[in-house]
């Protein structure tokens, strides 16, 4: 065997330096929102200092600082100097309100309420009192005015002077009331009574609409009763509230009640009557009653509001009536009602869950057009479309557009962009979760189950538990999702017994186990052929009162197919049928797949019309396994009236569909044929893999007149029952040229994914000759590499011990904005130092941390998995102090690890 400085005697040095001059490629943000910076306390000095001077409004310097002075420069300006004369302060302040860019906060006024009422000057002070109750604009800033108003009502020195008016508590409540602050609403009342202020109709109705807007009618109708008793009568704002209440409780029935009522009680039903009670049709999806209402609206001469028009045009998409909803959305502004910002994102969210992304973008920018300003729930949801579409680029173009609009990203926007990089890109998803923490947004359960899924998808099972232990330490309680993950990740690499030890372990966790952790534990038996602890864990799973599901039975029918007990696998489709779970699309393919297989075509064609029958679709494996079989057969006549049947049923062939087909007639030697697949492949828009490139690559050979004792031409494909490697061993350059001929020739141009796929092939044996001239090639044809091919590359480099070459490729990568793996990376910073380049780990290990890596992930794979793992601790201890001086912040369980780690090496 030759060792890599063999090879490289006879190798030209690698040159990839001529990709530097690479397109942009916007991967990943370079930058996002931090921070503000606290108010620069220059300005509120200044501003002290201007005011200090009789005829402050004419003073040279105000218009200058007026576009600088922001709501915290006031409170600042306040806080600092509580001996500013009252007057001043209230004419600075009523003067800054008047311009155009400048809004009061809670705080602001807070501070100015401080000023008035060390002076006494109590007329005033109620007016600001009153104006920062209105200003509260969060959860955070009412619950702020509620405890700021509470301790100045109790202070003895004001109470009797300045206590809280019948008006303002009103105000407080409303305010509290908006964002269901309910208990400190209950505080308010209580104290309203204690200083012996009489509540209102006022009062008691907007108690009665804090407990209807959380669905506690009871308790709203003590407070309706109090009206009552006081000698009053309940108004329209009264039974409003009562219709909105029992809607919020799903109880339509008694919401109509009261609707229908309200005449007899000499009550007028209003616009928001309506929308209250077609609202709460359309969540119980009774979406024709709801339009029925709308319709009858003008008897009580009311006239649809823009609620009123979201409400339905929501529950018409909700339930999948999009058609309607969307027609509805075009009638509203010819009736004179104008879309609201809301009534856009719910058209948008529709589109998005439609698989219409590019329009609901379409639809963002008219939104802006006519001057609405899109909400974070607006773009979450188009964010959202683009990920589950694993359109990556296109989300990271909202979330700067959305930063560019000063809308900043929560929780949600996040979950949505780390979900979405799990599909492939785990490290990115990482490294969004360090962005979460530098915006001080909380990672939540559903932040951690998601990257608990894409590092479980990279084969990645330790990160996994790391993650687990990470979301443990901060106080987040794992699910039965978390788990399902972790147990069905083990089975997939025949890890069973650790799966059944951590599924045992649930009961401790006082965790119950739902039917998708018991379906993975049962999968992962019939994989390995232990079809008996697999029928003991289903019978555990019915005594314990948790029902099978379709999935859990067709496990245990491919578990009895797979050892071709095709007797008690039928049997087990009765005895689900008896459980009451209806065989799917799955079942039936497990069963055609198996008699297929056993050459019993008759068999397989009954139990796919028994399928059709049911009323199930077949999908594009049922097909593709009738295409198998008689591609394997040599009926290339009956798979291609399969391929003709499958898409006149709308089912779209998927890569497999197309390279079995394409393999079935190049064996025949049909090769027209088979680049006539290959061209409705491109044109349907489905990717070749490296396996349909290789079989391509297998009758070029062939044709070329190779050798008859190559394998990878003397093998007979029928399903592909050759060596891949033996083909990607024997390419040479011309071999992709002449693929790319005759490529042209049939109208599939060869683009990115095409060489991204070669270049993978020949690096999984080695090839990087071969792959150094196509690099080339992409380059004069203005194509550029892909993550993946770059990806492909750099291990190959690092495998072959070539590591300056690799060096180079990961600075062609981050050039790019593409992420190298941090296994490459380990890889190569372990080579490295077996080569005693210490400078050039030094420099390679910096770059690495500037690319927005999760620290702890690099934590992970470059130091315990890496350096310590092969006895390296001096090493792994200075890298460590690298990452501290770049002001890496690890989470205290990986520090843990590391320092154990080295201590223990």
């Amino acid at each position: 065997m030759r060792t890599p400085a063999a090879i490289m005697k006879h190798v030209e040095s690698f040159h990839f330096r001529c990709f530097l001059l690479t397109k942009p490629f916007s991967s990943f943000p370079s930058s996002l929102p931090i921070d503000p910076e606290p108010p620069d306390l220059d300005l509120p000095l200044l501003l002290h200092s201007i005011l200090s001077k009789p005829n402050w409004q004419k003073h040279p310097s105000l218009p200058k600082l007026l576009h600088s002075i922001s709501p915290s420069h006031v409170h600042s300006l306040f806080s600092l100097n509580p001996y500013l004369l009252p007057q001043t302060a209230l004419d600075f302040s009523y003067w800054i309100s008047q311009k155009p860019t400048f809004k009061h906060s809670v705080y602001s006024y807070s501070a100015l309420l401080n000023i008035l009422v060390a002076y006494k000057f109590f007329g005033p002070a109620d007016k600001i009192r009153l104006a920062m109750i209105k200003s509260s604009a969060s959860i955070h800033e009412s619950r702020f005015v509620f405890e700021l108003l509470m301790e100045m009502n109790k202070n003895e020195q004001l109470h009797s002077c300045f206590k809280l008016s019948l008006r303002s508590y009103n105000f407080l409540l409303m305010s509290l009331s908006k964002f269901l602050l309910i208990d400190e609403m209950k505080s308010v009342y209580s104290e309203m009574l204690n200083n012996r202020v009489s509540p209102n109709i006022f009062t008691w109705n907007t108690m009665v609409n804090g407990y209807c807007k959380i669905g506690n009618v009871v308790e709203a109708q003590r407070y309706v009763t109090r009206i009552v008793q006081a000698g009053l009568n309940p108004d329209t704002f009264t039974y409003t509230s009562l219709i909105l209440g029992h809607c919020r409780n799903k109880d339509v029935d008694s919401a109509f009640r009261i609707f229908r009522m309200m005449p007899s009680k000499g009550c007028r039903r209003n616009e928001v009557s309506y929308t209250n009670l077609i609202h709460g049709l359309c969540e119980v999806e009774r979406v024709d009653e709801a339009i029925k209402l709308f319709e009858a609206m003008g008897e009580d001469f009311c006239y649809p509001t823009v609620r009123t028009y979201t409400v339905i045009i929501f529950g018409l998409c909700e339930t999948g009536r999009k058609s309607e909803g969307i027609k509805l959305f075009k009638e509203m502004s010819q009736k004179g009602c104008e879309p609201n910002a809301y009534t856009y994102t719910v058209i948008i969210d529709s589109l998005c869950k439609d698989n219409k992304v590019d329009e609901a973008r379409e639809m963002v920018g008219r939104m802006l057009g006519k001057g609405l300003v899109p909400s974070v729930v607006t773009y979450n949801a188009l964010i959202d479309g683009y990920c589950k579409h694993g359109a990556m680029e296109a989300a990271l173009e909202v979330l700067g557009m959305m930063e560019s609009n000063n809308c900043f990203p929560n929780e949600r926007t996040y979950n949505e962009l780390i979900a979405g990089f799990c599909k492939k890109n785990v490290h990115k998803a990482m490294a969004f979760l360090d962005k979460m923490l530098e915006l001080k947004l909380l990672p939540n359960v559903v932040t951690y189950n998601s990257l608990i899924h894409g590092q479980c998808k990279m084969g990645q099972l330790d990160n996994a538990f790391r993650l687990l232990e990470m979301m443990k330490e901060n106080g987040l309680v794992p699910d039965q999702w978390t788990y399902s993950v972790l147990i069905d990740s083990l089975c997939k690499v025949d890890r069973i017994e650790e799966a059944r030890n951590l599924f045992d372990s649930l009961k401790e966790k006082s965790l119950k186990a739902n039917e998708v952790i018991y379906t993975a534990l049962i999968d992962g038996y019939c994989k390995v052929g232990k079809i008996e602890d697999a029928n003991y864990l289903l019978d555990r799973m019915i005594n314990q009162g948790c029902l099978p599901n379709s999935c859990t039975y067709n496990a245990i029918i491919d578990g009895l197919c797979n050892m071709k007990n095709m007797k008690e696998a039928l049997s087990t489709v009765k005895k689900m049928a008896g459980m009451g779970v209806k065989p799917t699309v799955d079942t039936y393919t497990i069963l055609i797949k198996w008699m297929l297989k056993e050459g019993d075509f008759d068999h397989a064609h009954g139990t796919l019309d028994q399928l059709i029958s049911s009323g199930c679709q077949p999908d594009v494996l049922t097909y593709t396994a009738f295409i198998r079989a008689y591609c394997g057969s040599g009926r290339l006549k009956e798979a291609e009236d399969m391929m003709i049947r499958m898409k006149e049923e709308g089912v779209f062939p998927d890569s497999l569909t197309y390279t079995l087909l394409l393999d079935a007639y190049g064996c025949l030697g049909l090769m027209h044929s088979a680049f006539h697949v290959l061209k409705c492949m491109f044109d349907a828009g489905c990717e070749p893999s490296h396996h349909t490139y290789s079989i391509l690559f297998k009758y070029l050979l062939k044709d070329r007149g190779t050798k008859d004792d190559s394998p990878a031409v003397n093998l007979v494909s029928n399903g592909m029952l050759f060596d891949h490697a033996d083909v990607w061993k024997s390419m040479e350059f011309d071999t992709a040229l002449e693929l790319f001929e005759k490529m042209h020739q049939h109208g599939c141009v060869p683009n990115a994914n095409t060489y991204g796929k070669l270049i993978i092939g020949l690096c999984k044996v080695g090839r990087f000759v071969v792959v150094q001239k196509l690099f080339d090639h992409m380059r004069d044809q203005g194509i550029y590499p892909g993550e993946d091919a770059y990806n492909s590359l750099l291990n190959c480099f690092c495998e072959l011990g070539m590591y300056d070459d690799a060096m180079i490729v990961v600075d062609l990568m981050i050039k790019s904005s593409q992420l190298p793996y941090l296994d490459s990376y380990r890889q190569l910073i372990c080579g490295l130092y077996d080569q005693g380049d210490k400078e050039k780990v030094d420099t390679l290990f910096a770059n690495l941390l500037r690319c927005g890596y999760n620290s702890d992930e690099v934590a992970w794979k470059i130091l315990i998995d890496g350096l310590l793992k092969k006895g390296l601790a001096d090493r792994c201890s200075e890298l460590l102090s690298f990452m501290e001086k770049m002001g890496c912040q690890l989470h205290p369980n990986t520090y843990s690890l590391l320092i154990e780690g080295i201590d223990g090496a």
